[in-house]
């Protein structure tokens, strides 16, 4: 096994995002300051960056006017970090949830809103009328990805047919250019890039068929079509159907993005005041994974986002087997039976993400951290097993880079009860 080292020590929780945590060049790794992951309460307010090499701490954005702050990400390509921002000045009536969120850039000294919001008829194409959170950027650097709620719809009757309800989707924001929005509503906002929802959902699914109700935990994938041309937007998502016995099951889809994001398709970008937005013309979405059948049906397991491998020629994600233990699978971008990867005898653990030559995938097992080969299915682990207080936590487990760390989380005794503080260890030998 490996020797891990303890990159935080600081008297405060530190919070690991489920990928893209550490700086394009392997040298740092970016957290949150909330009390606790898994808790119910998004209250940290300072997003920092510590050095992997001396251990030294940055703040790069502390929040004002009662706002908080969390989840954050890196870019691939350069330093720009993306995160949640929490309402500033919240009130009763707009106070953090999932459809009071927005996400926002910084760039050394350069802070930048992401999403615009108009929540005020008429509508504004780039623009959408709620939260976003977990914001991933594409391996490019260029888009990114996010999950979305509707403020308008989360005011209405769920069970009114006349209109869509507030359900979780997909979006996507791209820099293709700024958007300005009518401040006709304190909450409205302009954004920095141009922003849509990219998934299609159906608040009354037909049982049995490919509707889905929520798409959730997305991941960016760049594949090779059969004609040997790339689609270089798409993600892989988790999407709840109904089974035709009518019982929920989450499949993995996809879906594929045109270059173009303005041109509306067959409905307004922008949604109206009863209906959601509608993804850009030429977005196309598919289910990849029929498993209700199965003896255990469905993706389960910890929360976890599906991942692409490198080449993008397999989405990963967590399903259990025919004896009832959560293994890694993987399936096709364009459709396949599902590929069981681990055939370990303890259920997975965590989130999880591949190695940058997209032979390991990272994750957590067995109250250690296990690295497991995509070729034999073969697990090591790397960690000491430890008890179940000190486990590493299920949230996060990343692969740098350059592939020779991985960080993950710990929660330590301190003076004030516990602590989450971050560790590496090295992933080769």
């Amino acid at each position: 096994m490996s020797s891990e080292l303890q990159i935080t020590t600081r008297a405060q929780n530190h919070v690991l995002t489920n990928a893209n945590v550490w700086s394009f060049d392997s040298s740092s790794i970016v957290y949150d300051g909330r009390s606790d992951a898994a808790g119910s309460q998004f209250d940290g307010t300072q997003i920092e960056r510590v050095d992997v090499r001396t251990n030294e701490v940055v703040t790069l954005y502390e929040s004002s006017d009662g706002a908080c702050v969390g989840v954050v990400t890196c870019s691939p390509t350069d330093d720009r970090i993306v995160f949640i921002h929490g309402p500033e000045k919240p009130t009763p009536d707009w106070s953090y949830n999932a459809w009071h969120r927005d996400g926002t850039i910084v760039a050394g000294n350069k802070v930048m809103p992401l999403d615009a919001r108009d929540i005020v008829v008429p509508f504004t194409p780039g623009a959408l009328r709620g939260g976003s959170h977990v914001h991933m950027f594409d391996a490019a650097g260029d888009w990114i990805s996010f999950t979305y709620e509707d403020h308008l719809l989360a005011q209405l009757d769920p069970d009114d047919p006349a209109h869509d309800g507030n359900q979780r989707n997909v979006g996507v924001s791209a820099p293709l250019r700024g958007v300005t929005v009518p401040h006709t509503h304190p909450r409205n906002r302009d954004g920095g890039y141009f922003t849509v929802l990219a998934t299609r959902t159906t608040s009354r699914p037909i049982p049995g068929s490919d509707e889905i109700v929520k798409a959730c935990e997305e991941g960016w994938i760049n594949y090779q079509r059969p004609d040997g041309s790339r689609q270089r937007h798409a993600l892989a998502f988790q999407g709840t159907v109904l089974a035709e016995s009518g019982k929920p099951v989450v499949e993995v889809f996809i879906v594929e993005l045109p270059d173009d994001l303005t041109i509306a398709g067959d409905g307004p970008l922008e949604g109206t005041a009863t209906r959601r937005p509608a993804p850009p013309r030429g977005t196309v979405q598919r289910r990849l994974t029929f498993t209700a059948d199965r003896q255990h049906p469905g993706l389960q397991g910890p929360r976890h986002w599906l991942r692409s491998s490198p080449d993008g020629g397999r989405i990963a994600f967590l399903m259990k087997d025919d004896a009832g233990n959560l293994q890694i699978w993987t399936v096709s971008p364009h459709g396949s039976e599902p590929t069981q990867v681990s055939r370990h005898p303890w259920d997975i653990a965590s989130a999880f993400t591949w190695s940058p030559d997209g032979r390991s995938i990272a994750h957590v097992m067995d109250h250690s951290v296990f690295i497991t080969d995509v070729a034999t299915g073969e697990g090591r682990r790397l960690t000491p097993r430890t008890p179940d207080e000190t486990s590493p936590r299920p949230e996060a487990c990343v692969y740098s880079p350059d592939g020779n760390w991985i960080a993950f989380v710990r929660s330590l005794p301190a003076i004030n009860g516990r602590q989450n503080q971050i560790f590496i260890v090295p992933a080769v030998r």
